[in-house]
């Protein structure tokens, strides 16, 4: 089986409890020599500064190759490019761009009245720019306001089209459900790059709830699945289990990339690293 190239997503931490888990998940993972890793905005863009101040310690003390996700949400267009300058001065050359959720309960995206319309604008400011990588999200099971998976496939187009480089997908469980996303954004005439996201399942029933809240169908055979492990005091077994399975049969289809959605608990992402042959390379970097 080919080794896949692997990265992954961090969040910020929001206390020192959290600073401490992230550098953890930093120590745990950084040895696998991921292409690069990815820190996340929270809904509403409520952790920005957050973000930016754990890309740039990143940057500087681990030695890998950090992206700085970013949005457009209740931000005008010179903050949200001054906080892409702020990435660009620190060294940091990779942006994950998206157009962002809402604050949780506030309903609907709404613009801001002097900001970014959609995700396509932003990327093409960045893109102007020439200072960065772009990469954005996509998804194999239909973004939950997209009329149709047509058009959501065309805004991905879009996207690609005004700079992006690379998309990655938002997680699911079964590898078809990639493979035909894969063939439709083919057919579509993307030839970009479009990395498979995954999500190592910590805990079900906030993996469930999650999937739920982003559109992502939950196959029965998997609820009864872990309905049973949870019995049987086997859920650990089973979450390694079954995102080995979905990874290997991802890369038998022709995948050679992977991103993983840690949640900033390193210890499943590392095992099912191990387990489809991507071994230690390095050590991170001492802190200055």
């Amino acid at each position: 089986m080919t080794v896949p190239s692997i990265s992954f997503e961090f969040f910020p931490p929001q206390n020192l409890e959290g600073s401490f888990r992230l550098w953890d998940t930093v120590q745990t993972l950084a040895p696998l020599d991921p292409r690069f890793v990815s820190v996340t905005y929270g809904a509403g863009g409520t952790t920005r500064d957050l973000t930016r101040d754990a890309v740039a310690t990143l940057h500087k003390s681990s030695g890998l190759n950090v992206a700085a996700h970013l949005t457009c949400v209740n931000a005008t267009r010179a903050e949200t490019l001054a906080i892409a300058d702020t990435f660009a001065e620190a060294g940091v050359s990779d942006i994950v761009a998206l157009r962002g959720d809402p604050p949780r309960g506030s309903g609907a995206f709404v613009a801001h009245p002097d900001g970014f319309a959609n995700s396509v604008e932003l990327i093409g400011a960045l893109a102007e720019t020439r200072r960065f990588n772009i990469r954005v999200g996509a998804y194999p099971d239909k973004h939950p306001e997209a009329a149709d998976l047509d058009a959501d496939i065309a805004w991905l187009k879009a996207k690609l089209d005004v700079g992006a480089s690379e998309a990655l997908t938002q997680f699911f469980f079964e590898a078809e459900t990639f493979f035909r996303f894969r063939d439709a954004c083919a057919k579509a005439g993307i030839d970009a790059d479009i990395t498979p996201g995954i999500l190592p399942i910590e805990n079900w029933k906030g993996a469930r709830n999650f999937a739920l809240r982003c559109g992502t169908p939950v196959p029965a055979w998997i609820d009864e699945a872990f309905a049973k492990a949870l019995r049987d005091g086997r859920e650990d077994l089973l979450a390694t289990a079954l995102c080995t399975e979905l990874c290997s049969d991802l890369i038998e289809g022709g995948v050679d990339k992977l991103h993983f959605y840690t949640l900033n608990r390193p210890e499943l992402t590392r095992d099912v690293c191990h387990a489809l042959g991507v071994s230690p390379k390095a050590q991170l970097q001492n802190v200055a």
